[in-house]
């Protein structure tokens, strides 16, 4: 197998309202994507923000469009492969009618969910013509060596990549964290369980300890622009 890379993509930022964040302030939060170059396509991890006149009154985005962020790496968006999502929400799925008769891969349940509750996201970008939903029940390998997890609990569909490149394995996390410090807090309260640390401790989901036994060279985040590596947490 041919060399395998991660690269991110800046889709621009918004403002997340002081209701949204727990600090009584708003906060700025950029929209990232990610593409990764493998010898048997490109994968396209995110496509960007949509938007209509109450989410751009909400949430004040400044967009980059995905033909944009592309070119940004020398990339077109025809020469795109295979899309898939970390959800369904508008800030990652706004540019998924770009590639209409590619395979757009999902978890089962987050597809439903998108279709059965209209308050869930924006409904005209879910059954676009032309798009070929690949819904996965689990895990799913998209490519030789690049895989959706599930990682639930931001969304109850909500999927995660994890990319054998040959530099290490790099999860590409989504929205499963709001930022590279609080995945670093969970992977610290895993240790102090194992410790022995008396309670109360926080909650930790399962598949947290999946990707930590990957032992991944980064974690990289859909709303953060650090990112996690070895001895950061």
């Amino acid at each position: 197998m041919g060399a395998i890379s991660v690269h991110r993509l800046d889709y621009g930022y918004f403002v997340r309202p002081a209701e949204e964040t727990g600090t009584g302030f708003p906060r700025v939060e950029p929209c990232l994507g990610y593409l990764v170059r493998h010898p048997d396509g490109l994968l396209l991890f995110d496509t960007g923000m949509a938007g209509d006149a109450e989410v751009d009154q909400w949430y004040r985005p400044r967009r980059t469009a995905v033909a944009d962020a592309l070119a940004g790496l020398g990339i077109a968006v025809a020469d795109i492969d295979v899309v898939t999502n970390c959800h369904l929400h508008f800030d990652h799925c706004g540019g998924n009618g770009l590639f209409a008769g590619k395979p757009i891969y999902v978890q089962a349940v987050e597809l439903a969910t998108a279709r059965s509750r209209p308050d869930y996201t924006m409904a005209e970008l879910i059954d676009i013509p032309g798009s070929d939903y690949r819904e996965l029940s689990g895990d799913g390998e998209l490519l030789p060596g690049v895989f959706a997890w599930p990682t639930p609990g931001h969304t109850a569909g909500h999927q995660s990549l994890v990319v054998r490149t040959t530099g290490g394995t790099v999860v590409v996390a989504g929205q499963s964290h709001d930022n590279a410090s609080s995945f670093s807090a969970d992977l610290l309260a895993l240790r102090a369980r194992r410790d022995g640390h008396g309670p109360p401790l926080p909650e930790v989901a399962g598949w947290v300890e999946r990707i930590e036994r990957l032992e991944p060279s980064e974690v990289v985040f859909a709303h953060d622009h650090s990112r996690w590596q070895p001895g950061s947490g």
